[in-house]
């Protein structure tokens, strides 16, 4: 497992950052990219679940329950 990196994104007006290991930031951009979104579009369309823990987290699981949900590791893909 790769380190942790800190990510800069854009929430609307306001930028913020998110701590994630490589692999999960590189599924997360597949995920973006196949649903024709940026990587902060699609931080803010999950960001309402932020109550659950922190943003981070929530992408995490995010990625997480994409990839049980049926998403191949082609589909998101993972680097080896």
């Amino acid at each position: 497992m790769s380190a942790v990196r800190k990510r800069s994104i854009s929430l609307g007006q306001t930028k913020t950052s998110i701590s994630l290991e490589d692999e999960f930031w590189d599924a997360f951009k597949s995920i973006a990219r196949a649903r024709g979104l940026t990587t902060s579009q699609l931080v803010e369309s999950i960001a309402a679940d932020k109550q659950r823990g922190n943003l981070s987290s929530v992408v995490r699981v995010f990625v997480l329950k994409s990839a049980l949900s049926g998403g191949s590791s082609s589909q998101l893909n993972f680097k080896d």
